[in-house]
Parts: structure tokens; sequence; C-alpha cells
């Protein structure tokens, strides 16, 4: 004869509330690893209202149809680490402040500015990108 009772209850995990953080959760995370991009190179822009003519070094100029000048002297872009390493070791013996300025025209593409960044980031200068006071409200 068995006289013990059959329990039949069951234990529940609700799990309502979990569905929400999650998502939350994975929100938060896609929006800041898309924030958090490390291949992004920073250009630092002058700031407008002080002088920046006065600590330029080499000035890299790109036009509208993607030629490149050095000093305003027109320069084929495979030759471009070379030209710059070049007038970067004159400046260096004079003891001045070693920087790159880019003038780019606003119609010149991305990846003409990109290249110019890239050569100063192979030669470890700083770049600065010149803004047009007019321009900017």
């Amino acid at each position: 004869m068995n006289l013990r009772k059959t329990r039949s209850e069951s234990s529940e995990v609700f799990t309502d509330a979990l569905n929400d953080i999650l998502f939350i959760l994975l929100m938060f995370f896609l929006i800041v690893s898309t924030l958090a991009n490390p291949n992004v190179r920073k250009a630092s822009l002058p700031k407008l209202k002080s002088n920046t003519k006065a600590k330029q070094s080499v000035v890299v100029s790109i036009d509208s149809f993607n030629r490149y000048y050095v000093d305003a002297k027109p320069i084929d872009p495979s030759q471009m680490d070379s030209i710059l390493a070049f007038k970067l070791r004159e400046k260096m013996k004079a003891g001045e402040q070693v920087t790159i300025d880019v003038n780019a025209d606003r119609k010149c593409s991305l990846e003409s500015f990109a290249a110019v960044l890239a050569a100063a980031d192979r030669l470890g200068v700083k770049a600065v990108m010149n803004v047009d006071k007019k321009g900017v409200q």
C-alpha cells in the first residue's frame, strides 16, 4: 500500500523580462561597436580663431582634378612619400615644428585626401587640414 502523495508541482522560471533586457543589451553593444572603430584616422582641424600660418612646414594642395602640389609645385602621386620626406628633412634641419598642411579643394575625392594622410602617418608627422573661414558658420 502506497500512502505517499505524488507531487505534480513543477517549478517555472519567468523569462518575460529577460527578453527585454537581452534586446536592450544587444542594441547597446551594436551601437557602441559602430562608434568605436579603430581604423579611423583622425585629422586635426585648426580652430578658426587661431593663426595656423606660423606653424606650417610643408603645404600639400589637392585641386578639384585630384592633382597634388607640394609647396605650389606639381608632383606625381607615386613620388609623394619621397618628396615629402625630403622637404620634411629640410625643415627639421631648420628646427621648425614639422607638420603637413593639407589644402584640399571641396571637389577633390576623399581617396586623394586619405593618400596625403597616409603618407603623413608613414612619415610620422602630424597632418593638419586647412579650412576656409568664410565657408564655416
